[in-house]
């Protein structure tokens, strides 16, 4: 075979690979939001019934950043920072625990979003409700970072 006829059945034949090679790329990509989607939303069906959270699935050392200013707003450098740091001081701050509301959820890479309401009552009574949007990324099946956007007004009202 000469060049020629070569070069010309391999010129057929490469976008023909590329195209495989692309949508197995993008096969994966799609199994890999599919898993990480299910994971999340899992997790926070769990938290509505009362039966776990959303905070199961972080890795030990995750990274999660409360965005904004309130007392409780800062980057923590690990589950049992977040914990000690965040959830206790609110959930000490309320009688019922928060139950989540979830408005959206995307996925994109090994990135999932989720947009959510919270409502509790809070220990003097009052209804504490609050919208989040959490940016979480994934790897292996577990939360290994968070930035997590909140109504701090609404959360600094609870943390007086």
């Amino acid at each position: 075979m000469n060049f020629r006829t070569y070069f010309s059945k391999v010129r057929y034949l490469l976008p023909v690979l590329l195209l495989l090679a692309f949508t197995a790329q993008a096969e994966s990509h799609k199994s890999l939001e599919d898993t990480n989607t299910a994971l999340v939303q899992q997790a926070f069906e769990n938290w509505q019934q009362g039966r776990g959270s959303v905070f199961d699935l972080l890795a030990e050392d995750a990274q999660w950043t409360v965005a904004g200013v309130s007392p409780v707003s800062d980057t923590y450098n690990s589950k049992q920072a977040l914990v000690e740091g965040a959830v206790e001081p609110i959930h000490a701050r309320l009688q019922t625990a928060i139950t989540p509301t979830v408005r959206h959820l995307i996925a994109q890479g090994n990135s999932v979003v989720v947009l959510w309401d919270g409502a509790a009552t809070a220990m003097d009574g009052a209804r504490y409700a609050n919208s989040y949007a959490w940016h979480l990324v994934m790897r292996d099946g577990r939360i290994t970072q968070v930035t997590a956007f909140l109504d701090t007004w609404a959360l600094t009202e609870l943390m007086k």
